[in-house]
């Protein structure tokens, strides 16, 4: 049975972490690794996108990110469904482009 693209959410973390010490270096490494560690896939320079097959599945790695968010910087989250992600417009170049899809191992719930 596919999944509902209404009840699939992706959430994305958008992120400005300072840069100019070692130890801003750092923190903004550290947190880069986490949502590469938790699945995220990085969708533009400070713009990373998980996909859950629910909004509940999705809350624990939402809570996981809140705690670990670094001291300095400004980070956002936003879930949406699976079918708002859908109707986003890609170009690359100026070029339109198709839009990222959920990792097959996801289809399989």
């Amino acid at each position: 049975m596919p999944l509902s693209e209404y009840q699939g959410m992706w959430t994305f973390v958008f992120f400005d972490l300072p840069v100019a010490s070692k130890h801003q270096r750092r923190n903004y490494s550290q947190f880069r690794k986490l949502l590469l560690r938790e699945g995220f896939m990085q969708m533009q320079l400070s713009v990373y996108a998980r996909y859950h097959a629910s909004e509940k599945q999705g809350d624990p790695t939402r809570a996981l990110v809140r705690s670990e968010l670094p001291a300095d910087g400004h980070v956002r989250m936003l879930s949406v469904t699976d079918r708002q992600f859908g109707k986003m417009e890609n170009f690359f170049g100026g070029n339109p482009v198709e839009t990222e899809q959920p990792d097959e191992q996801f289809l399989l719930f």
